[in-house]
C-alpha cells in the first residue's frame, strides 16, 4: 500500500475519488453528508501497489492557524491499518507547524487517540478531536 499527497483539486484526485464519493455505499457511511475539497484540501489517499485502486482517503483542510481532517473514507476491512497510517502521514506532515483538529466518526474514538488526539466535543454520531504538539 501506498499513502499518496494530492492537492484538493488536481485532476488525479479527481480520477482516482471520484467513484468513492459518488458510491451510494461510501455516502451512507458518511452519512450522507457530501464531500467538498478546494484549493486548501490536500488529500491522502491509500492505493494498492498497483497505483490506481483506492483503499481510502482523508481530506485535510488548512484553515487559519490549523489542519482540518473531516469526511475521510475508510473500508470496514482495513479501517484500523489505514487510519493508523493515515493519521500518522498527518501527524508528520502537519503536526511540526500547527495544530490539527479531526471530526471522527465515533467509533474511531480510540484509534485517534491512541496517537495523541483529545476529545474537545461529542455529537450523536461524531467527535471532534484536538492534537497538539
Amino acid at each position: 500500500m501506498n499513502i499518496e499527497l494530492l492537492g484538493g483539486t488536481s485532476s488525479r484526485l479527481y480520477k482516482l475519488v471520484a467513484p468513492l464519493v459518488m458510491s451510494a455505499a461510501v455516502l451512507r457511511q458518511n452519512n450522507n453528508y457530501p464531500y467538498k475539497t478546494s484549493v486548501r484540501h490536500e488529500w491522502l489517499v491509500a492505493l494498492e501497489d498497483d497505483g490506481k485502486t483506492v483503499k481510502g482517503f482523508f481530506p485535510i483542510e488548512r484553515r487559519d492557524g490549523y489542519a482540518y481532517i473531516n469526511n475521510y473514507y475508510v473500508s470496514a476491512e482495513t479501517e484500523e491499518e489505514l487510519l493508523d497510517a493515515f493519521i500518522d502521514k498527518a501527524l508528520t506532515l502537519y503536526a511540526p507547524t500547527c495544530p490539527l483538529v479531526a471530526v471522527v466518526h465515533s467509533h474511531h474514538i480510540e484509534i485517534f487517540q491512541e496517537k495523541g488526539f483529545s476529545i474537545e466535543r461529542e455529537w450523536k454520531l461524531y467527535v471532534k478531536m484536538k492534537y497538539m504538539r
